[in-house]
C-alpha cells in the first residue's frame, strides 16, 4: 500500500478525500449518529473547503491510502512537536477494503513517522459508541485516558473517548 501525501494545491486529491469521507461516513456512522448529524459533520469537517482550510491553516496533513492505484481510504494527522506527539484526527478505510490489514499498515506508517521525529505518543478521539473502532484501537495498544464532550454547533455534540498510545523511542531519542 502507498501513502500519498495530499498537497493543499492539489484539488483532485482533496476532492478524493471528500468523496471517500462522504461514502465511508454515511456507511460507518449510520448506526451511531443521526443522518442529520452525519451530514452536518461531513459539511463542517470533511467537505472540500473544510479539508483545504485544515491543511492550509490548521497544520493538518492528509494521506490517501492507495492500493494498486485505487484510493481505498485516508488518514489525517496533526504533528505536535512541542508535545512530542501526533494527533490522529482521521483514519477511514472503505468498507470493501476493511479487514485486510490496511489499518495495521497505516498505524505502522504513523508509528514510523513518530519514531523518526522522536514523538513518544499518538493520540486520538473516538465516538464512545463506536465499539468496533474502539476495539481496533485497543488491539493496536491504545488506552482510554478520558472522556470528552465537544459542542460542534447546531445542537450537535461529539461524545468521545480520548485514547493514547505511548511509543518507545529509539536509542537516539
Amino acid at each position: 500500500m502507498k501513502f500519498i501525501f495530499v498537497d493543499k494545491e492539489n484539488s483532485t486529491q482533496i476532492r478524493k478525500v471528500e468523496e471517500l469521507a462522504n461514502r465511508i461516513w454515511r456507511e460507518h456512522y449510520s448506526n451511531i449518529l443521526k443522518n442529520s448529524q452525519i451530514e452536518y459533520m461531513l459539511k463542517r469537517f470533511q467537505s472540500f473547503d473544510a479539508i483545504q482550510e485544515q491543511i492550509a491553516r490548521k497544520n493538518y496533513q492528509y494521506y490517501l491510502l492507495n492500493q494498486d492505484n485505487v484510493d481505498i481510504g485516508f488518514t489525517g494527522i496533526i504533528e505536535e512537536p512541542e508535545k512530542k506527539s501526533l494527533f490522529l484526527s482521521k483514519i477511514y478505510i472503505d468498507q470493501e477494503y476493511r479487514g485486510r490489514g490496511h489499518a495495521s499498515e497505516t498505524f505502522a506508517f504513523l508509528e514510523d513517522m513518530c519514531r523518526n521525529k522522536n514523538y513518544n505518543k499518538i493520540w486520538l478521539t473516538v465516538n464512545r459508541y463506536n465499539e468496533n473502532s474502539i476495539r481496533a484501537y485497543e488491539k493496536k495498544g491504545f488506552l482510554k485516558v478520558r472522556t470528552q464532550v465537544t459542542d460542534i454547533g447546531e445542537g450537535y455534540i461529539m461524545d468521545d473517548y480520548v485514547m493514547e498510545k505511548e511509543l518507545a523511542l529509539t536509542q537516539n531519542g
